[in-house]
């Protein structure tokens, strides 16, 4: 073998880069050759080098060296880019989002061109709502130093439940993606459990916020009407009932957006009149200062266990006022994703920018609200009724109907994101048994009729907003305690080590919160009373 190598190089081999069809390798025996040709490159052409010319056949062979494969013979992956929506090595999974031709016929998933700014104007849009202006109740029974400990807390909770939520979307061992939230609890708890213990919270989170919105955007049209008219107006006005068909009407017509992402302006003008409406009505209590012998001594009832019902009914308006994980995973959904840009980086980015604004809001409200009305800011509708009752005379007509119509304004948009995920479970009934996208008339049908069903339960069931303890309950574990046993469950972080331990703690703090804020809510609602009139909304 050494002398063939001499008669093909009689000079001193010099190092090259690398080798090629006239530099064959240093020596080496037979075996070792052979054993270094990888698998796919021994039919690859090669040139022999022979110590018998007109050797090499079969058995015998001769000395071989394999000096170049040629690249057009590198096997490549067959498997198309879009078929990896992560890039996740577990390719063999055919049950990947977007192979999935539902997803390309729902409303949630239909779009996937999503960004930052949408995940951002949805999540502002929805984070803040009317349920906001009721934390400065929570504080006449909290006190200031509980109050303002307590909701911190909360919102630190809530904020950490949000980023397991984003990180739980996409699945690198799986290749799934989770784009609701109900379908991340049926593969973490089984569709049963996830049904008895997910769905009901879920489906109000939803459905019953549309029927509040409708509520809350009728009685604030009816004001809006009211100051714009004036006092010596002589146009009679709508009654409740008729007012809340003019605002559904409007809803039923901007839910005809086809998609999730294609509501994305409606979000962004709702989130501006979010932040505009909380704004003013803070700025207005501040610059109007306290109100003459307010108190801030937090109320107490004769007996202990009344009192601790009313702390618990507190913090049950509190963790109201933090809603929307049910609409995070959704949000998520309309964004692409691959292995070198996953959608939860500017799924988290987006949450970051909206929730710095949530704070910017949410705690002026509760603070400089408790401060200027103190024990007399009331009990239904918060800050709002207490802007009105207390500032009418003496603010300007234009500030009241500016922060009327931002009201309605964010009613209006909140309407159309909490909506989604109820238009797109009623399409999935159509395409799952159909197997075809629902038409446009079918769609157009559809969504008028929860639309119009919202109005009904409006109109029968005017008092939803007088139960805001015992719903904050009731909807907590969606919020503070199923995402840290999700995370448990789908990550298996290692048993009794700071994640395990963390995620545990949180899980079962929170259900039995929810435990005892549903019962301390219902104990308030029956003990107090609420003025039920059905079908006679005010």
């Amino acid at each position: 073998m050494s002398e063939v190598i001499e008669e093909i190089t009689p000079a001193p081999i010099t190092p090259r880069p690398a080798a090629t069809i006239e530099d064959p390798p240093a020596p080496m025996s037979r075996a070792a050759s052979v054993a270094r040709v990888p698998p796919l490159q021994i039919p690859a052409p090669t040139t022999a080098v022979n110590g018998d010319s007109g050797g090499g056949g079969g058995g015998g062979g001769g000395d071989q060296i394999t000096l170049k494969t040629p690249k057009a013979l590198t096997p490549k992956s067959r498997t198309p880019r879009f078929m990896t929506p992560i890039g996740s090595p577990v390719r063999r999974a055919l049950k990947l989002t977007r192979l999935d031709p539902q997803d390309a016929w729902l409303p949630i998933t239909e779009s996937r061109n999503g960004n930052a700014y949408y995940a951002a104007f949805h999540t502002l849009c929805s984070g803040i709502g009317i349920q906001a202006l009721i934390l400065p109740v929570a504080f006449i029974t909290l006190g200031w130093t509980w109050g303002i400990i307590c909701m911190t807390l909360a919102f630190i909770w809530q904020l950490y439940t949000l980023y397991l939520l984003v990180q739980l979307h996409e699945s690198a061992e799986t290749g799934l993606r989770y784009c609701r939230y109900i379908q991340l609890c049926n593969a973490c708890f089984g569709e049963k459990l996830a049904q008895i213990f997910a769905l009901f919270p879920i489906l109000y989170l939803s459905g019953g916020t549309c029927v509040a919105l409708i509520v809350l955007g009728g009685s604030t049209a009816k004001m809006f009407f009211q100051i714009v008219c004036g006092p010596t107006c002589t146009v009679k006005s709508l009654t409740p009932a008729e007012w809340y068909l003019v605002f559904t009407v409007v809803a039923s017509i901007l839910s005809q957006l086809p998609n999730l992402n294609s509501i994305a302006g409606v979000s962004l003008v709702g989130a501006i009149s979010a932040i505009g409406y909380s704004t003013l009505i803070w700025v207005v209590s501040l610059d109007k200062g306290k109100l003459p012998n307010v108190s801030y001594d937090p109320v107490k009832a004769d007996k202990q266990y009344i009192h601790f019902f009313d702390v618990l009914n507190a913090l049950g308006m509190i963790a109201f006022a933090f809603r929307g994980h049910n609409l995070i995973l959704e949000i998520q959904a309309t964004m692409p994703s691959s292995e070198k840009h996953p959608s939860r980086v500017p799924m988290w980015r987006g949450v970051q920018i909206s929730y710095t604004f949530i704070a910017m809001c949410l705690f002026p409200l509760a603070i400089v609200g408790y401060w200027a009305y103190g024990q007399k800011i009331p009990a239904q509708g918060g800050m709002f009724a207490a802007l009105f009752g207390f500032h009418a005379r003496d603010t300007s007509q234009f500030i009241l109907g500016l922060a009327s119509l931002f009201v309605i304004v964010n009613a209006l948009s909140s309407f159309q994101i909490y909506g989604m995920p109820m238009f797109d479970e009623m399409e999935s009934q159509y395409t799952r048994r159909f197997k075809k996208p629902a038409p446009w008339w079918l769609r157009a049908i559809v969504r008028c009729m929860f639309t119009y069903g919202c109005y009904f339960m409006a109109v029968a069931i005017p008092f939803l907003g007088s139960v805001a303890g015992l719903l904050g309950g009731i909807s907590l574990p969606v919020t503070l305690a199923y995402p840290c046993f999700m995370w448990i469950k789908m990550k298996k972080p290692k048993k009794y080590g700071l994640s395990w331990g963390v995620n545990w703690v949180l899980g079962v703090v929170g259900m039995i919160l929810s435990v005892m804020l549903t019962a301390a809510g219902l104990y308030v609602v029956i003990d107090t009373g609420i003025k039920v009139s059905f079908f006679k909304p005010q």
